[in-house]
C-alpha cells in the first residue's frame, strides 16, 4: 500500500495557473503508473492526466494543451502543472497509482485527502 498526500490546491480566477504536488511513499514509486483524478461537485471521479513508468503521458481531452503532468522519481512525487484555467476545472483533485489492463485503467490505493481547486473571479 501506498500512501499519497496531494498538496498545491487554491483559488485562482479564470486564466490563472497552479501547480498541484503528489508525495507517494514507498520505493515502488519508479515503476508505478500515476494519474490525476478529479471530483467536481455532484460529479463522479474522472481521470484527466496519467503518466507511465516511463514518462509517457495522456490527457482528458477536457484538459489537453493546458495541463502539463511529470513525475520526480527521485522525489517520489507527481505534478500536475494546470494553466489556462476554467471554472469548470473547480474540482477536488486527487492522485494514484494507475494500474492499466488493455483499454482499462483503474486506481490501485486507497484515496489520499486530495487537494481543492477552485477557480473564479
Amino acid at each position: 500500500q501506498v500512501q499519497i498526500v496531494e498538496s498545491g490546491g487554491g483559488l485562482v480566477q479564470p486564466g490563472g495557473s497552479l501547480r498541484l504536488s503528489c508525495a507517494a511513499s514507498g520505493s515502488i514509486f519508479s515503476i508505478s503508473a500515476m494519474g490525476w483524478y478529479r471530483q467536481a461537485p455532484g460529479k463522479e471521479r474522472e481521470l484527466v492526466a496519467r503518466v507511465s513508468s516511463d514518462g509517457r503521458t495522456n490527457y482528458a481531452d477536457s484538459v489537453k494543451g493546458r495541463f502539463t503532468i511529470s513525475r520526480d522519481n527521485a522525489k517520489n512525487t507527481v505534478y500536475l502543472q494546470m494553466n489556462t484555467l476554467k471554472p469548470e476545472d473547480t474540482a477536488v483533485y486527487y492522485c494514484n497509482r494507475l494500474v492499466v489492463v488493455g483499454t482499462n485503467v483503474m486506481p490501485l490505493d486507497a484515496w489520499g485527502q486530495g487537494t481543492l481547486v477552485t477557480v473564479s473571479s
